[in-house]
């Protein structure tokens, strides 16, 4: 059945203006449809019949989902089906949870693509059975000297990588090989470290290869070269290679190979030559950005951000490829390429039970500890409520550990503010499932190689945990390199601190904190420091501490995700991509020309001996911008819109619906945190005060402040495997390269 022509033009159009299928979009459909099933469900099952109204169960199911922990009825009121279903839906709206399942999808497709690997290599040795088998007893091996070669064991010549030429006009190819099918030392032309430092030497199958040594103390492009195959008939084959755009330097020199030669593709030629390999998308990308060369004709001021370093020093099998920034490998073959997705694919086997683990792990040991001591010690605060004490101590575990801060019981946690045990393993529990995810899961890693037995049979284990602590953002989002951890943990001592310290000292002289005993004073200010940047929960009534504390909680829910998200992206394997920085944006020549024109710009190049791009403070300055301008304008945008709905409410009671109690509300559900300053005479949540409208708003505040804390689209741990991802690493490096080699 044809279809119009006008109705595929309007489709074509259409999927066009459609967001591309990527893992942000993925997430957001998930969310939605999640959150739209269980609304209508939780809405059916209430008791009395509609007793919770629509717009309620959408904002809770909603709330749990995306962990904002905020409520517009009293949890305890609502039946025990319910109060299932928000218990599930926090467990299944966790960040692990959601990341866990990604791993599970990459395993898969990481064992696909190996079997695809396996499938091809077999019709490889088919095709070479079959292929061109050249014999020859003698041959020059350089054209006009006439130097002798030994006769060796015949080779095979893949017809398919090559273009042969009868006249003058060369035949250009990525990269070539030398030896036997699958040789693993690629000879490539171009400024490679490896090519420059030292004298280039391949034999194959007797014969010996010398090519020219360069100097070992500088790195320089390499002079043209002009390469000719000849075979047994006579005829011959120039081959120009090109792996890199830069200026030929000096002599051009003539290298000649014996018709036995087994000619290679350079990786990067799998799928052709392309500017756009992945496309710009993602926080701080635009979609329709392509990747574009900057002119570098011109001498960039410094060296490279750090020497390259040879790739063998990171991989349990030798390698000519090295390894820059972010742990991205390039000029490397394809076997390596297909050694490193082994390599990749053991370490997200060994995650696809190690996050699991600690995901259901702490829940369940969490859970039964607090569910007994509330059954055991304070059993009355619940039977208050009408609610079974072990139920209520575990639905407490579970939404601390995924820093949601609902709790069934209407008062929160100002009734346990007394309880050492469950302050200290909540407090814990919100770290663990939070902000300190990723220090805990690599203390946990790091602690498993060390116990690990030295005998060999353990060796696949050791370089399995040896790997994904030296590049574990090339497996996993949610675990980072050594330097980015200690920033991390870093970052939340501090910010931890600060939240302590304020809490200590700006309630002094407030009767209802100063009026507890000195150790619990002090406890709960720690955990209250826990709680609100992300856990959500309170130990005190947030109306009561002073003004100036509620500023600095609104100022701490908004970065609440920041030290996680920044780290994330400024560890993504393809983050130059992921900002935009490989794109001729007029935003980053004016941020290099502010960064290093004054005096403190030259002063830092000049110490550091580094270019504007290359310092590590720039990476993050813009990931922190591209972040800002992704947040800001939502949360005045939904502020102006509610203030605009709830005119009414501010006109009879401008003190409980003022701006900044509006504001405070906007910010915890965007931060996806779940304090607030309450409803006036009521438990729940401020907007449980609202019309239905400005619910329906927070609504959509909370899905998209759910999706803050996500990796980019550009990113390779979320990425499935494929030749395209180790194409656009080859690209990466050989535009790298061209930044910051100075030409003149």
């Amino acid at each position: 059945m044809l279809v119009p022509a006008h109705l595929r033009r309007a489709a074509r159009a259409l999927r066009r203006k459609l967001p591309s299928l990527n893992f942000i979009t993925l997430h957001y459909l998930y969310f939605v449809t999640t959150c739209l099933f269980f609304s209508v469900v939780f809405w059916g099952i209430s008791t009395p019949a509609r007793s919770v109204s629509y717009p309620d169960s959408l904002f809770l199911v909603v709330s749990a989902m995306t962990l904002a922990g905020l409520n517009t009825v009293n949890l305890s009121t609502l039946n025990t089906a319910q109060q299932t279903i928000l218990f599930c839906l926090i467990v299944i709206g966790s960040a692990i949870f959601v990341s866990a399942f990604v791993v599970l999808v990459r395993k898969k497709a990481f064992e696909r693509r190996l079997d695809h690997i396996a499938e091809k290599r077999r019709h490889r040795a088919d095709a070479a059975e079959r292929g061109i088998r050249v014999l020859r007893s003698s041959r020059s091996l350089s054209r006009g000297r006439g130097a002798p070669v030994r006769e060796g064991t015949p080779h095979y010549i893949n017809p398919n990588d090559l273009r042969h030429k009868q006249q003058a006009q060369g035949v250009e190819l990525g990269a070539l090989q030398l030896g036997a099918q699958e040789s693993d030392h690629p000879l490539q032309d171009g400024p490679n470290p490896s090519n420059l430092s030292q004298a280039a030497t391949e034999t194959t199958g007797g014969d010996v290869l010398d090519l020219p040594k360069a100097s070992s103390s500088t790195v320089r492009p390499s002079p043209a070269r002009t390469i000719t195959y000849r075979n047994d008939a006579g005829h011959e084959i120039e081959v120009n290679p090109s792996t890199t755009s830069m200026p030929p330097i000096g002599p051009p020199e003539h290298i000649s190979f014996g018709p036995e030669t087994y000619f290679r593709k350079h990786p990067e030629s799998r799928h052709g030559s392309s500017h756009r390999i992945l496309s710009m998308q993602g926080v701080g990308a635009r979609s329709d950005a392509s990747i574009k060369r900057r002119n570098t004709g011109t001498s960039i001021d410094g060296g490279p951000e750090r020497p390259l370093e040879s790739a063998s020093n990171h991989l349990p099998f030798p390698s000519a490829g090295f390894v820059s920034r972010n742990s991205q490998f390039h000029h490397m073959t394809d076997k390596e390429r297909d050694s490193l997705g082994g390599c990749e694919y053991r370490a997200v086997r060994l995650l696809s039970w190690l996050v699991p683990a600690y995901f259901v792990l702490w829940q369940l040991l969490g859970g039964l500890g607090i569910g007994a001591y509330v059954a055991r010690n304070k059993p009355s605060v619940a039977r208050e409520n009408g609610l079974d004490p072990f139920w209520v101590g575990s639905f407490n575990a579970i939404s601390a550990f995924n820093n949601s801060g609902m709790s069934l019981l209407d008062a929160n946690m100002v009734a346990f503010q007394t309880s050492i045990y469950m302050l200290i393993t909540m407090g814990l529990l919100i770290l663990a499932g939070n902000t300190c995810y990723p220090v805990f899961l690599r203390l946990i890693v790091w602690t498993l190689l060390r116990l690990l037995p030295t005998n060999e049979r353990f060796n696949d284990y050791r370089e399995t945990l040896q790997f994904l602590l030296n590049h574990p953002r090339r497996c996993y989002t949610n675990m980072f390199p050594s330097r980015h951890t200690w920033w991390l943990l870093a970052s939340v001592v501090c910010l931890n601190g600060i939240d302590w310290i304020a809490f200590e000292v700006l309630n002094l002289g407030n009767d209802l904190i100063t009026s507890l005993p000195a150790g619990i004073e002090v406890l709960d200010g720690l955990f209250q420091a826990f709680a609100v940047r992300s856990g959500g929960f309170y130990v005190v009534p947030i109306p009561s501490v002073r003004i100036s504390l509620q500023v600095l909680y609104v100022i701490m829910m908004y970065i609440s995700v920041y030290p996680v998200v920044i780290t994330m992206r400024n560890s993504n394997v393809y983050e130059e991509r992921s900002l935009g920085i490989y794109d001729n944006d007029p935003g980053y020549e004016q941020s290099r020309a502010n960064e290093g024109s004054g005096f403190f710009g030259k002063l830092r190049r000049t110490v550091t001996n580094r270019p504007f791009e290359q310092t590590k403070s720039y990476f993050v300055k813009q990931q922190l911008r591209a972040q800002l301008s992704h947040d800001l304008w939502w949360i005045v945008l939904a502020v102006f819109l509610i203030m605009i709905i709830e005119g009414d409410n501010f006109e009879k009671n401008p003190a409980a619906f003022s701006v900044f109690n509006v504001v405070f509300e906007a910010v915890s559900g965007y931060g996806c945190v779940g304090i607030s300053i309450g409803a006036p005479g009521e438990a729940y949540s401020f907007s449980g005060a609202w019309h239905t409208l400005s619910k329906m708003i927070m609504c959509a505040v909370m899905i998209r402040g759910r999706h803050r804390g996500l990796p980019v689209a550009i990113d390779k741990a979320v990425l499935l495997p494929g030749d395209h991802l180790g194409d656009a690493e080859e690209e990466d490096g050989q535009i790298r390269l061209d930044r910051t080699v100075s030409r003149g």
